[in-house]
């Protein structure tokens, strides 16, 4: 296994992205932290616009490991809404995190 990251090939997708910014890099290490790199440029002012976008995110990763383990759309999501609760209520990560603030050219 290699330590560089493996991007997602975006490739076949060209289309669908025509015209849309970035606004999210998430990075999971094996049993260990992950890492979030946020442009709120992208999406806007409003930082709801990033809620609303969690929540379609979670919706397509509920269709993404329901077709990869053979379990329904509905039953992954209900798993995703459990993890996302647990981290409301007990976050596992140590404030004050890093922030990188997109460029005013972006």
């Amino acid at each position: 296994m290699t330590d560089k990251p493996i991007p997602i090939d975006l490739v076949p997708f060209a289309d669908m992205l025509g015209g849309g910014r970035e606004f999210l890099r998430a990075w999971a290490k094996p049993d260990g932290p992950t890492s979030y790199f946020v442009n709120p440029k992208a999406l806007g002012p409003d930082p709801a616009l990033f809620g609303i976008a969690l929540v379609d995110a979670a919706r397509h990763a509920a269709a993404a490991w329901g077709k990869a383990l053979g379990h329904s759309q509905d039953e992954m999501l209900n798993r995703i809404w459990e993890g996302l609760d647990a981290e409301r209520n007990a976050p596992t990560n140590d404030l004050p995190l890093p922030v990188a603030v997109a460029r005013k050219d972006d």
